[in-house]
């Protein structure tokens, strides 16, 4: 048996990729075990993002359709991650030149061993690989709640696989990679706003625009357009509870180890990101309440989300006296985006363009004003790496913050509008589903569960249950209770509370 000697000094990754011979070398010893615990746990509870995003869009679904976002979910961990370990690592992680896109050099995580992650050199590359794969699958979902109820699910798996090919690795490329451009160019993005919210909600308003608005059995063809501005209380508002609080359970893993270290800098974000999920849902419920007069589950639950989205880019960057300030604003201005988005005549039910598009450039332009620079210098790594934002009268951080959203929501909409256009005309691969399974549901038409979940609901599985008002129209975008909006024999009402 030859002797295991301890790695003392990496060798040259170009060299020796794995950092090291395994069988001769303890490749453990230069990395704390802390370090490795930390990272290692916080990747097993971001995984549980995706499918959490998939229990709060079934409940914000009409019945008829909400499994399928469960099916979404379990599509994209699954699928997305085969994605993510073939090629997706290596194109936004390649150790590469060129400020534009990584090479396949990692191509089926090849030479991902334990060299230092070029995110921080207390972690190793297949470490940092197996957290990232968890970005990319809940990106992806975000997304996937644009086909609401009306879109195709082959061509949804299709587009969303390209999605990420050629709009999430990308950007994830131009900001995270040290030879991307915008990390380059100085802009602050810390756990994802531009890669993960910007690009989601730009490429969900794309998708939404190309599959138009959604129809009913009481809707005809020239009313759509009107209908495009009614939204249609969640079926579950249970559902969308859970999934909001284990969103925002797995966020402070999601945001807390983008340190890519365990240290007092990975606290602190822990810290800012719980403030700003409890400013945002502040800000949002008592907005909802004044406008309405009434509160909502749904309210709170996307004002808790706005605030994630808000604190993504900024974490890492603000002090934590200004985190649930920059929630409760994010969230103010998710809520006006998703109450007068009917001007565009979208139909965009889930808000995800609101929330994380409109949220995410918020968040962009709040960290450029409020960076600090010796908050990242808590890792015990970035020293004076960065110079802060408006806090530090660096007043061009703002720019840098303005071009990369820019980008970012730039580049996802037109590449998505691409794609969607391209799929579109694949013969088999049309967007849209036929009027008569949009009318009757996506469960129904794409999944054996929905026949004995729709048994039970009438009437089977104890006690009698009145589906008659799921999915019933209220007021014209707005997450709150409103006047009552007539269509067809479906009515709601509501009273102002003094």
């Amino acid at each position: 048996m030859s002797e295991i000697t301890p790695v003392t000094e990496w060798p040259d990754w170009h060299a020796n990729p794995d950092g090291g011979d395994p069988i001769t070398q303890d490749l453990n010893a230069p990395y704390d075990k802390g370090d490795l615990c930390w990272m290692l746990v916080s990747t097993i509870l971001c995984w549980q993002i995706t499918p959490a995003i998939g229990f709060l869009y079934a409940g914000m679904h009409r019945r008829k359709a909400a499994l399928t976002m469960v099916f979404q979910s379990l599509f994209c961990a699954s699928a997305c991650g085969i994605q993510f370990w073939i090629y997706g690592y290596s194109l936004y992680q390649a150790r590469t030149t060129n400020p534009i896109l990584g090479d396949l050099s990692l191509a089926g995580l090849h030479n991902v061993l334990a060299s230092p992650s070029q995110a921080n050199s207390d972690i190793p590359d297949i470490l940092y690989a197996a957290f990232g794969s968890t970005f990319v699958t809940c990106t992806a979902m975000i997304l996937a709640g644009a086909m609401l109820e009306r879109g195709r699910l082959w061509p949804s798996m299709l587009f969303l696989l390209c999605w990420t090919t050629f709009v999430y690795y990308v950007l994830a490329y131009f900001e995270w990679n040290p030879n991307g451009w915008l990390y380059q160019l100085g802009a602050y993005d810390f756990a994802g706003s531009g890669p993960v919210h910007i690009a989601s909600g730009f490429g969900a308003l794309a998708w939404s625009l190309m599959l138009g608005p959604r129809i009913d059995s009481h809707t005809t063809v020239v009313e759509r357009r009107r209908v495009a501005g009614i939204q249609h209380k969640p079926h579950n508002p249970f559902l969308v509870g859970l999934g909001t609080v284990m969103i925002w359970f797995g966020w402070y893993s999601f945001n807390g180890a983008s340190t890519a270290n365990l240290s007092l800098r990975s606290i602190y974000v822990v810290v800012n990101t719980n403030l700003a999920a409890c400013g945002g849902g502040i800000g949002w419920t008592l907005l909802e309440y004044w406008r309405s007069g009434k509160f909502s589950i749904l309210g709170f639950c996307s004002g808790i989300i706005s605030g994630l989205v808000g604190i993504t880019p900024a974490a890492g960057y603000v002090p934590v006296y200004v985190s649930a300030l920059i929630g409760c604003v994010t969230a103010c201005a998710c809520y006006f985006a998703a109450h007068y988005k009917y001007l565009i005549s979208v139909d965009e039910g889930l808000d995800i363009f609101a929330i994380h598009g409109v949220g995410g450039v918020v968040g962009d332009v709040l960290t450029g004003i409020f960076a600090a620079d010796w908050v990242p210098a808590l890792d015990g790594v970035s020293g004076s790496t960065y110079t802060g934002g408006w806090w530090n009268r660096n007043w061009i951080q703002v720019g840098y913050q303005l071009a990369a959203a820019l980008t970012c929501a730039t580049w996802s909409f037109v590449v998505s509008c691409i794609l969607l256009f391209i799929i579109n005309r694949i013969p088999g691969l049309h967007l849209r589903v036929k009027e008569e399974d949009e009318i009757r549901g996506l469960d129904l038409k794409y999944l054996h569960d929905a026949d004995a979940e729709a048994m039970d609901f009438f009437g089977g599985g104890g006690g009698v249950q009145s589906p008659q008002l799921e999915g019933v129209p209220f007021e014209t975008s707005d997450r709150s209770s409103g006047p009552a909006v007539t269509q067809g024999e479906n009515v709601t009402t509501t009273t102002k509370m003094d």
